[in-house]
């Protein structure tokens, strides 16, 4: 402030009297050194009209003005050029703003619009000083200044002091008329304006009573009140509606200084408490709350610049919009910076957070509060409407959060779901119950947890991932019970097949009568069985009945499948069954021994069963009959190929019953092998089984020709014809007999000894061979054994 006073002085007084100047300004200095240390002034707008935004932005900064609130009031005055503003001020106000030098004459001091804080008065008071009308230095014709200066005071301030001497009171041609026009003229550009106080100071007062002097006063006003003119709205409007009027007197301050500063000190009581109740201050219906003066003041006095009328209610909005919009941007990137905040988001993405709805909720309510602190005098419309936005922008700012939290919480309860699912189910409770007992037990868990969720701002419920989490644990249920089935069908499938594989398999190797009739009863018996017990296992899993029976029916299908397929599987190696039924009956007895060709069996009658047999086993794999179809396959095969000369001597004229691709009776479908088949079966078993038969019969003829030692009788009477005379020659000599006893009975030992009918069973040859190999040692054998009882002592007598 003192640079800027000490450039006027350069600027306005010649050279040699600088020194003179700055020795005032130290002077006035040092008068006003208090209320210096605590004022505070700023040039708002300059000469040429230019406003000073960063200057504004400045001193409210520096006086805290943004933090009054409405708690505040604007003063200005106005009045002509050298009339004394500035040092009513300085009085009034413990202010410093710059002062006419007497000694060099009347001149323009005050350039533009000046602002500073009133010093010692509360609630915070600023006073703009305004440049001086009726000035040499615009001219006569230059007023714009002046009507937008008027303007701008009347719109912004709560009181207007208007300066004028008591000399022009009741003159037709006052100084101040020109400006009372001008103050009621601007204020009728002024849209639904608000009450302002109008303080006419009646300056250097002469002996004349204040009584006498307002009336006079009063009466000049109201002309030039009804003199003005005034927009069709306001024609019948009187004055009391746009202002208080309140008149004062003060000697003057050149002759009676003390006289002065004791009714200015009067006068500065009251502007204590001004804006209370009953206090100077209009109705300020209109008032800017202070955060928001600066952006107002600047768009009043770019409206006025561009001549456009004020519409004040308007502009209130709109300062409210801006403002609020700003307070709002502020909170929301607060928050958005909040360390406490971003350690929550950070954190909900990983895990879940039980505190998350109380943290979020207070978080909101501290920023909403500070919005509401900042903004709770702004217009309510703009405030509430900019509230629910920043609410909202918020909101959205935390609603991923929220979602991620309510994404842990439905996670988290399905995880303790399936694990306590799967418990229940493993300590053997029933699967119906464990469901329903788990499903509730995990929606309770769900519904508490949510509540630590909710954020109170918000009208978002946990309804939605309620419902997700609720179709997971159905479908994870389903899930189970589809395993569980597919377990359980499992389990009965391969006990069906288990005890329907081996025997199946038996009875069709057996090859009897009656063998499709037991399979059919073993297939009823173990599918009736494996259908209880499944039907009984599905009992638990809350099935719908026709599910229940299409997986019985399943299950008894598949019973079915078991005996089909193992019947295609033996039909597709019949031939080798054939053969080994075969090989089984012609190779052993009725004891299951091997059979041994000694020349007594009858080779034809055994073939015969053993290939009958074999037949049967074709005619039982020839077709599947789990149904008893009635049909005849057994015998039309026994007939046609078990003795095919005794058909076809019954049947000379009858067309062969196997040469047919089909059974009588028999569906296609359980055909496995044809007629036709059958007959070409048949064909390759028997030339397979001719070697086996014709190798009994050689073994057979074998046999009986090794057991046959003894000559012909052919040769036994030549022998007893020609050895007559050697028979007679033995009877005539005993001795001849003894030796040829004794030769006998060593014969007969060696016979023994050697067993030499068992080895020339397997041909002469091998029995030549092992005789040989055995005879010595035996001979050794005899005689010491003929030895050892030669020396053994008779017993004593």
């Amino acid at each position: 402030m003192i640079v800027l006073h000490c450039k006027f002085l350069l600027l306005n007084y010649d050279e040699k009297d600088t020194w003179l100047m700055m020795l005032y300004i130290l002077v006035h200095m040092f008068f006003f050194s208090e209320s210096a240390a605590s004022c505070c002034s700023t040039h708002l707008i300059d000469g040429d009209g230019t406003f000073n935004a960063a200057g504004l932005e400045k001193f409210m900064k520096e006086v805290k003005l943004s933090e009054c609130g409405l708690s505040y009031a604007i003063v200005s005055i106005m009045g002509p050029q050298s009339s004394g503003k500035s040092t009513l001020l300085n009085h009034l106000f413990h202010t410093n703003f710059l002062e006419m030098d007497a000694f060099k004459g009347r001149s323009q001091t005050t350039k533009g619009i000046w602002m500073a804080r009133c010093t010692g008065i509360e609630p915070c008071t600023v006073v703009m000083d305004l440049e001086g009308t009726d000035g040499r230095e615009r001219g006569e014709d230059d007023t714009a200044f002046e009507k937008q200066s008027a303007l701008f005071a009347l719109a912004v301030s709560d009181i207007v002091l208007i300066n004028m001497w008591c000399h022009d009171i009741g003159r037709e041609h006052a100084a101040n008329k020109p400006l009372l026009k001008t103050v009621f003229q601007v204020m009728t550009r002024l849209f639904s304006p608000r009450k302002t106080t109008l303080i006419f100071v009646i300056r250097d007062k002469t002996r004349t009573p204040l009584e006498n002097l307002e009336p006079v006063l009063r009466e000049d006003i109201q002309k030039i009140w009804d003199s003005v003119p005034k927009p069709e709205v306001h024609k019948e409007t009187p004055l009391k509606t746009f202002f208080n009027i309140e008149v004062v007197a003060l000697s003057s301050f050149e002759e009676k200084e003390e006289l002065f500063k004791e009714q200015v000190g009067n006068l500065r009581k009251r502007f204590y408490q001004s804006i209370a109740p009953g206090g100077l201050a209009g109705d300020r219906q209109g008032v800017v709350p202070a955060s928001g003066f600066s952006f107002s003041a600047e768009q009043i006095w770019k409206i006025i610049k561009e001549n456009r009328d004020l519409d004040l209610p308007a502009h209130k909005v709109m300062v409210a919009t801006v403002r609020c919009e700003e307070i709002a941007t502020e909170k929301h990137s607060a928050f958005a910076e909040n360390k406490e905040w971003c350690e929550l988001e950070n954190t909900v993405k990983t895990q879940f957070e039980p505190h998350f709805g109380n943290k979020i909720s207070s978080l909101l309510d501290i920023y909403l509060a500070g919005y509401d602190n900042e903004a709770g005098f702004f217009d309510e419309g703009v405030r509430n409407c900019k509230r629910k936005q920043l609410e909202e922008k918020l909101l959205q700012l935390v609603e991923p959060a929220y979602q991620s939290t309510m994404h842990h919480v439905r996670s988290e309860t399905l995880e303790k779901f399936i694990k306590a699912f799967e418990d229940a189910l493993n300590k053997g409770q029933g699967f119906k119950v464990a469901a329903h007992d788990c499903t509730i037990s995990s929606m309770k868990s769900f519904d508490e947890q949510s509540k630590g969720v909710i954020i109170k701002q918000a009208d978002w419920d946990s309804s939605k991932a309620r419902v997700k989490l609720s179709h997971d644990i159905d479908s994870h249920i389903a899930d189970v019970k589809t395993a569980k089935i597919s377990d359980l069908t499992a389990l009965y499938e391969s006990k069906v097949k288990t005890t329907l594989y081996g025997p199946v398999e038996a009875l069709l190797e057996g090859a009897a009568d009656d063998t499709w009739h037991a399979i059919r009863k073993l297939l009823r018996n173990e599918s009736e069985t494996a259908m209880f017990e499944f039907s009984d296992a599905l009992s638990g899993l809350e099935m719908e009945e026709s599910a229940k029976k299409n997986l019985l029916s399943r299950l008894e299908n598949y019973a079915v499948e078991v005996v089909e397929g193992k019947t295609k599987e033996e039909a597709a190696k019949v031939l080798n069954r054939m053969k080994e039924r075969f090989t089984t009956i012609f190779n052993h007895d009725n004891d299951l021994m091997p059979r041994v060709w000694t020349g007594k069996e009858d080779i034809r009658a055994i073939n015969k069963t053993a290939r009958t047999s074999s037949l049967k086993l074709l005619s039982v794999l020839a077709a599947i009959r789990l149904e008893d179809y009635g049909d005849k396959i057994q015998g039309i095969l026994l007939v046609a190929l078990a003795d095919p000369a005794q058909a076809s001597d019954k049947n000379s004229n009858v067309q062969d019953p196997l040469a047919t691709c089909k059974w009588e009776k028999i569906p296609a479908d359980k055909t496995l092998i044809t007629p036709v088949q059958c007959k070409s079966l048949w064909t390759q078993f028997q030339k397979e089984t001719e070697y086996a038969v014709s190798q009994a019969i050689s073994a057979q003829k074998a046999n009986k020709q090794n057991n046959n030692w003894m000559p012909p009788p052919w040769a036994i009477l030549a022998l007893f014809v020609l050895g007559f005379n050697e028979f007679i020659t033995l009877l005539r000599n005993p001795l001849y007999l003894i030796l040829i006893f004794i030769t006998f009975l060593l014969i007969k030992a060696l016979w023994v000894q050697l067993d030499i009918a068992s080895e020339f069973q397997h041909g002469v040859f091998h029995g030549f061979l092992s005789l040989s190999t055995k005879l010595i040692p035996t001979i050794l054998n005899l005689i010491r054994k003929l030895s050892d009882a030669g020396q053994r002592q008779p017993p004593p007598r």
